[in-house]
């Protein structure tokens, strides 16, 4: 279980635990003690396995739009099972909900200590790519490797996007962002290119207040701006059409637009669709023509709370190879 640690003491017992344990990798004091030290007024999350600590993970600021891993360590006898890399997603979901643009790591350059060019192939595992090395940073019997990682690129905003259905803050959506998150669902593919799927932006406050008033049981109450997507049986051939799968494929991309953007959302369908039909109140309200359904809304805005990564199940156990039976 990740949980994120608020109670600085209880941020130095449990480094302190993690990283006396791990004296291959951590066996000068000062700089031991200085990083236990700088737990205290860090972001940390640990990962526990009942109540018992058996990693860390600090981030800090090194810019305006970078974050840095600070330090992070794994019992030795907890190698390989994953910790670091659910450790190291919860630190990404934070840095990009927080609206970084980068985190950077250093460690000692691949190839002059065994324990440390494990270190390396993890970080070049998790994504991060070789920046630069500075031979003169600590010492020269350590020179230093930085690695970075976009939180921006494609693969990561996907590994990044998560629901959000907490509260927004209250701070307007701007319209030129607003746009991109619409330009994103409209280029998404579309069955024979009928293009079925299109979109009402609503930022009106006024306006946004009466779809609320027409969501029961409420939900992005609190959201500034929000994105109805509305879809049309268009046949594509014979009679066909692939209008659900168009509207999804836009969906995603919006929802990728944005948390590209710094914003999160959540896709209410269900909610919105089911007997009692939101959607045609909506529709009503957004004077939609008769040709379109209201299928889906997607409240946009800055977060007001913290959240986490949810569980994923394990690669292997979702991913096969040439047949079910097939290992990677």
């Amino acid at each position: 279980m990740i949980r994120f640690i608020e109670d600085p003491e209880e941020k130095k017992k449990i480094s302190r635990k993690i990283l006396e344990a791990l004296p291959e990798w951590f066996e000068v004091e000062e700089s031991r003690e200085g990083y236990i030290r700088d737990s205290a007024i860090l972001p940390l999350w640990a990962f526990f396995e009942g109540d018992e600590a058996q990693g860390f993970l600090c981030l800090k600021e090194t810019g305006r739009e970078t974050m840095e891993l600070a330090v992070m360590g794994v019992l030795k006898e907890c190698h390989r099972k994953g910790i670091g890399r659910r450790l190291f997603a919860a630190a990404k979901d934070y840095a990009a909900q927080k609206g970084y643009l980068f985190i950077q790591v250093k460690t000692v350059r691949y190839g002059v200590y065994p324990d440390y060019d494990r270190t390396n192939e993890f970080y070049l595992s998790l994504g991060f790519k070789e920046l630069e090395v500075i031979d003169d940073l600590w010492d020269e019997a350590n020179p230093c490797q930085i690695y970075v990682m976009s939180l921006k690129d494609a693969i990561n905003v996907i590994g990044t996007r998560h629901s959000y259905r907490g509260k927004y803050l209250p701070d307007p959506v701007p319209e030129e962002d607003l746009k991109q998150i619409a330009n994103a669902g409209i280029n998404a593919p579309s069955g024979c290119n009928k293009q079925t799927t299109s979109i009402v932006v609503v930022n009106d406050p006024e306006l946004l207040d009466k779809i609320k008033g027409v969501i029961d049981p409420p939900v992005a109450a609190t959201a500034p701006a929000m994105i109805v997507v509305l879809a049309s049986k268009i046949v594509a051939y014979r009679d066909r059409t692939f209008y659900i799968q168009d509207y999804s494929a836009a969906i995603e991309n919006m929802l990728l637009a944005i948390t590209a953007l710094g914003y999160q959302s959540c896709w209410y369908e269900g909610h919105i669709t089911d007997e009692d039909r939101i959607c045609d109140k909506i529709a009503e309200l957004l004077n939609v023509p008769d040709e379109y359904e209201v299928v889906c809304i997607l409240p946009v805005g800055k977060a007001a709370d913290d959240f986490h990564a949810p569980g994923k199940k394990p690669f292997g156990e979702r991913v096969k190879f040439n047949s079910w039976d097939g290992e990677l």
